[in-house]
């Protein structure tokens, strides 16, 4: 049985993570807001009265009868049955761990564009955007990048995964994210591989894996647009440093 993905259509948001491990392994699943009716499904579960377990917003994941929310925990549950998680029951805490570290630094690129509150429309809070990207990319950007560099080089199975001595759903949501952070602030990250050599090679390495270099040239990867997290707007970058 397919796996059903909930998520916004038109946009690789925080579903993206999601595909991104469903992608890798070659996992048969429906993106379900991109077929026929899809969105007026979603909405109609998110909705209901009755079901049971019904979660709060999208993304999340059915498996049978089944609905599981959040990234981090979507991804929790995915990582063992595609082969994307650690072996070893305590390093699987380890890599959901810093799948919520990630989920924490994506709050916060998504606040550089949405500072204020998320109804209110970019151009309602331009300048406040301006402030908060400046300290996003000065002091954000350096603690979360400085901690996966560290956390690679610390990793006693090699600096090429980011836990364990395999490839796991971590590696593809760093992927993500730093893919993510090139699109929005390309000026500001021109000299990345300079400063975060292990996570720049990293993101690399997750581009060179076949189902994913298949899948970021194919159409079901929806391009980065100003609809989603990660947002071009070139006010908000600045010169890398």
């Amino acid at each position: 049985m397919a796996y059903e993905l909930y998520y916004w259509d038109g946009l690789q948001g925080r579903g993206e993570y999601v595909r991104l491990a469903l992608e890798d392994a070659g996992a048969e699943y429906i993106d379900v807001a991109r077929s026929k009716k899809g969105m007026d499904a979603m909405m109609k579960l998110l909705g209901s009265k009755t079901e049971p377990h019904i979660p709060f917003a999208p993304p999340f994941l059915k498996d049978g009868d089944l609905i599981v929310p959040h990234v981090a925990n979507i991804l929790l549950y995915l990582g063992p049955k595609l082969k994307l998680a650690p072996k070893d029951e305590g390093l699987r805490y380890v890599a959901h761990g810093l799948q919520l570290t990630i989920a924490d630094i994506v709050a916060e690129v998504h606040d550089t564009h949405h500072p204020l509150a998320t109804d209110l429309y970019y151009e309602d809070q331009k300048e406040a955007a301006k402030t908060r990207s400046k300290n996003f990319l000065d002091q954000r950007v350096p603690k979360f990048m400085g901690y996966f560099e560290r956390v690679l080089k610390q990793n006693p199975h090699g600096d090429t995964q980011m836990v364990g001595d395999t490839t796991t759903y971590v590696d593809l949501s760093v992927f993500q994210l730093v893919d993510g952070l090139h699109y929005a602030f390309p000026r500001a990250m021109k000299t990345f591989g300079k400063h975060y050599p292990r996570v720049a090679a990293l993101h690399d390495a997750v581009l060179q894996r076949p189902n994913i270099a298949a899948y970021v040239d194919s159409e079901r990867r929806i391009p980065f647009n100003e609809s989603g997290i990660f947002r071009h707007y070139p006010e908000l970058d600045q010169d890398a440093k």
